[in-house]
C-alpha cells in the first residue's frame, strides 16, 4: 500500500502528459482497486498482477493493445511481459536491470518519470474520494470538531519496523488529556492481537478498531481525521494523500519513505539523522525518544 502512495504522483503525471486515463497494473496487496476508485480521470483500470503471472498476464494486456508502458520496477519478468504482449521495445520505458537495490525509492521513481516526460513533478499528490462518502463516514462514525480526531497506525510489515504497542498506548492516553479525543486504530486483519492490547487498555473506550472493515471503508475515516501517528505503514502513507498531517516513526525503515510528500514528519532513533540512519534491520524499536513523539505530535494537532 505504502509503494503504491508513493508512486501516485508519477501515474498521475503521466495521466496528464498523454492526456487520457491509464490502466495501472499492479499486485493486489498494493489496494490498487480502492484507491483509484474515485479517480477516473486519471485511472481507468487496474489490472490484478499475481506474483507468478506470466502467460496468463500476457493475454490479458495483449488483448487490450497498449502502445506504451512504464514499469517502476527493475524486474527481467514484468519487462519480458510487456514485450511478449505487443508492446513496441523502444515505448516500454523501466528501470536498467538489477539496478534498484539500495536506491532511493521515491526519488528513483520521480528521475524516472522526470527522465520520460522532460520535466520536473512534484513528488506528493492525492487520493481522490467522493465528498458525500466523506461526509456520510463522519456522521456515522461521529466524527466532529468537539474532539480532535486522530489515525493510530500501530502495525508495520515486519516486527522490527514496530514501535512497542505500550507506547501507543501510553502516547494516546497522554494526548486524550492534553485535549478530549478519539482515536481510530488502523490495522489490517493480521494485526488483530495488537489492535485487541490497544482495545482492552484504559484508553479502548476512546478508541475504534478499523481491523474488520476494507480499505474502500477505512479511507473516507482516515480523510475525516485530524493526525496520523504511525509506523512505517500503508495506513500512514493513505492518509498523507489524503491531506492529513501524519508523524511516522521509522525503527528499522530508510527514512526517505518519509521524505516524499510534506504531510509527513519523520521520527528517528534517538542520536541519529536524515543523512545517517540507514534504516534496513536498525532494530531501533527502543530508541524511540516517546517524549518527542509526544511534542511532536502536539505540534500537529495544535
Amino acid at each position: 500500500i505504502g509503494d503504491l502512495q508513493i508512486l501516485l504522483s508519477n501515474i498521475h503525471h503521466i495521466s496528464r502528459e498523454i492526456g487520457r486515463p491509464v490502466s495501472v497494473l499492479a499486485q493486489k496487496n498494493t489496494k490498487a482497486k480502492a484507491v483509484f476508485a474515485n479517480d477516473k480521470q486519471h485511472v481507468d483500470e487496474v489490472i490484478d498482477l499475481g506474483r507468478k503471472d506470466f502467460f496468463n498476464i500476457i493475454n490479458k494486456i495483449k488483448s487490450r493493445k497498449f502502445d506504451q508502458v512504464y514499469i517502476y520496477s527493475d524486474s527481467i519478468r514484468l519487462y519480458l511481459i510487456a514485450l511478449f504482449s505487443g508492446i513496441p521495445r523502444k515505448k516500454i520505458y523501466h528501470y536498467p536491470f538489477f539496478s534498484k537495490k539500495g536506491k532511493n525509492f521515491f526519488k528513483t521513481a520521480q528521475e524516472f518519470t522526470e527522465g520520460i516526460l522532460q520535466k520536473k513533478i512534484n513528488s506528493a499528490s492525492k487520493i481522490y474520494w467522493d465528498k458525500d462518502d466523506i461526509e456520510k463516514t463522519k456522521i456515522k462514525y461521529n466524527i466532529t470538531n468537539d474532539v480532535k480526531n486522530y489515525i493510530i497506525a500501530p502495525s508495520a510489515s515486519g516486527e522490527n519496523k514496530i514501535w512497542p504497542t505500550k507506547n501507543f498506548i501510553r502516547l494516546i492516553e497522554d494526548l486524550n488529556k492534553k485535549h478530549p479525543s478519539k482515536f481510530f486504530i488502523a490495522a489490517g486483519p493480521d494485526d488483530k492481537n495488537l489492535v485487541k492490547e490497544i482495545m482492552d487498555s484504559s484508553m479502548g473506550k476512546r478508541c475504534v478498531s478499523l481491523c474488520n472493515l476494507t480499505i474502500e471503508e477505512i479511507i473516507p475515516i482516515l480523510a475525516s481525521c485530524n493526525v496520523g501517528i504511525s509506523n512505517d505503514t500503508g495506513f500512514g502513507h493513505l492518509a498523507a494523500n489524503l491531506n492529513v498531517k501524519v508523524l511516522m516513526i521509522f525503527c528499522s525503515s530508510p527514512c526517505n519513505y518519509g521524505l516524499w510528500n510534506e504531510n509527513i514528519k519523520i521520527i528517528l532513533p534517538i542520536g541519529e539523522t536524515i543523512e545517517s540512519f540507514i534504516g534496513y534491520n536498525a532494530n531501533a524499536n527502543h530508541k524511540i525518544s516517546f517524549d518527542e513523539v509526544l511534542k511532536k505530535s502536539i505540534e500537529l494537532i495544535s
